[in-house]
């Protein structure tokens, strides 16, 4: 058992993992689908911008209510937060190298190892959530 700083740090770990099970299973099953979101990226401008409003609001949101770096699960979900804002600024500003970059991902291959990481990332962040005890 994982002992943590806050409650909150064992429910964001529960919310990521499912949230990592979900992509990585899309992953899995519609890699199709992966390759048209790509697509619908680079082409709709507005829609890669409303994309970045989006998550940089649920990053800076992360960063707020949960920037404690105490212990490593806490640590790692202060990062997502810390991630996720520097994701949707890039976004906003500047797209193209990481929408670049997130297309070479995008290969049978590779979209089946990432799809495969983040599954069994997504379970252990599930499993140190739900098994895990706050209070350090």
């Amino acid at each position: 058992m994982i002992t943590t700083s806050t409650v909150l740090t064992l429910s964001l770990a529960k919310a990521f993992g499912v949230y990592m099970i979900a992509g990585g299973l899309s992953g899995l099953l519609a890699r199709d689908r992966w390759e048209a979101i790509l697509v619908n990226f680079r082409e709709k401008a507005g829609l890669t911008y409303i994309s970045g409003v989006f998550v940089f609001t649920l990053g800076a949101a992360i960063i707020m209510v949960h920037n404690i770096w105490t212990d490593p699960l806490a640590i790692f979900i202060s990062l997502f937060g810390w991630v996720a804002a520097a994701e949707g600024l890039v976004l906003i500003a500047y797209p193209e190298p990481l929408l670049k970059w997130a297309a070479s991902f995008v290969r049978p291959g590779a979209v089946r190892a990432f799809a495969i990481f983040t599954i069994v990332f997504g379970l252990v962040l599930l499993f140190l959530g739900l098994t895990g005890r706050a209070g350090l």
